[in-house]
């Protein structure tokens, strides 16, 4: 009887586990199942093993824990290791790849799949998606974005309050988020903004390049106004003519970060203020005090969509979450080819979202589902700001 593998690739989420088990306890097939240990390098070097015993074990105990639990990571697939994935999949008899992943993941699917045709070999393949991003073509949003939405939205709020507090010592914070070319992350900071005097004051993402002259004097605007200046910064951003900020390369990809110590320097000489950097880094993906509950939901009843498309024989697809228009939020599954989103690109920030901030934190707001009560409770401009008057 012909095999089914499941992998993980790229980096991981708070929820990614889920979408395993979602596909697992949905699959109700007495097909022989296997996993494919560290994503695509697995793949390549046959590290494909039967998921059972132990593993199976292991899997459902990481079920609600981040990090992949079949190992993920990057690797480079180049039309060599393409072949070889299909042929050691050809050689243990599995007929059926699902791969959960982002944009890199879908492309490399694609041409697995396409290989396969080439080689005459059966293969049914499909996607299930995944990213923090949110760069994902051909999805409302993935599996995985929500809950670092929500992390970064809380961490830029309480890092703001923190400011505020000791403005007399400290006036400048920069926060720098990922998104390597999509400011979805760095957006999100805002989500709890309630008043103009909490931070932040300013965002920064790579959809609009920084202007040296302009920024610094928006920080000094924002100091003089409130006492501090909470800014966020996408890793990707640039400054105007300047490209990314790399500070690293491993394995052929770039690694980005470091934009924000390049502003907290320019602060620092043109306007003197005490500037402190804070990169939320690995939190942002791998938080699990801050999974939403909805993008938990939704990251299990993925996997289980795609099982049923698994069913249905389906392939050369990716399961795709589509929003439904009315009042209330309401969504549905659907598949999209692999094709169309291979090509299409990394999803970007809408121009509505980028200019009219309040259309994309009611489109956020349900994928967080955030409890209001405690934030509106507060009144931000009589207490948040006033201490004994000093400012």
């Amino acid at each position: 009887m012909s095999g089914i593998a499941i992998g993980q690739a790229g980096g991981p989420t708070a929820v990614i586990n889920l979408s395993v088990i979602g596909f697992l306890e949905n699959l109700s097939s007495n097909r022989p199942v296997y996993s494919v240990m560290n994503g695509y390098e697995g793949l390549a070097h046959d590290y494909i093993v039967p998921l059972q015993g132990e593993l199976i074990k292991r899997v459902h105990r990481r079920r609600d824990l981040p990090g992949a639990c079949l190992g993920a990571g990057r690797f480079p697939m180049d039309e060599e290791k393409i072949e070889m994935s299909v042929r050691n999949l050809a050689k243990k008899n599995i007929t059926t790849l699902v791969f959960i992943g982002g944009n890199g993941t879908m492309a490399a699917l694609y041409h697995i799949s396409e290989m396969a045709r080439k080689l005459n070999i059966p293969l049914q393949v499909l996607g299930i998606p995944k990213t923090v991003d949110n760069d994902l073509a051909e999805t409302d949003h993935a599996p995985g974005f929500a809950s670092s939405a929500k992390y970064v939205a809380y961490a830029t709020r309480d890092i703001s309050y923190d400011l505020a507090a000791m403005s007399n010592f400290e006036q400048v914070r920069v926060i720098e988020t990922m998104g390597r070319n999509a400011g979805w992350l760095a957006l999100a900071a805002g989500y709890l903004k309630r008043q103009e005097q909490e931070g932040p004051h300013l965002i920064y993402v790579p959809e609009v390049s920084i202007k040296k002259d302009r920024f610094l004097v928006d920080v000094g605007n924002a100091v003089k106004e409130y006492g501090t200046a909470t800014v966020v910064v996408s890793e990707g951003t640039v400054f105007e003519g300047q490209g990314q900020v790399q500070q690293a390369e491993v394995k052929g990809r770039s690694v980005l970060g470091g934009v924000s110590f390049q502003l907290k320097e320019m602060v620092n000489e043109s306007l003197g203020y005490f500037t402190r950097v804070e990169m939320l880094g690995m939190n942002q993906r791998s938080s699990s005090l801050a999974v939403s509950a909805q993008d938990r939901q939704e990251a299990y009843e993925i996997g289980q969509m795609a099982a049923d498309f698994i069913r249905e024989g389906k392939t050369n697809v990716m399961v795709s979450i589509k929003r439904k228009p009315g009042l209330f939020y309401h969504y549905e599954y659907c598949a999209v080819p692999l094709h169309t989103v291979a090509h299409t690109g990394e999803r970007l920030l809408p121009y509505e979202y980028l200019y009219e901030t309040n259309n994309y934190y009611e489109w956020l707001s349900p994928l967080i589902s955030t409890d209001y009560s405690q934030v509106n409770s507060i009144d931000v401009k009589n207490d948040f700001f006033n201490f004994g008057g000093i400012l």
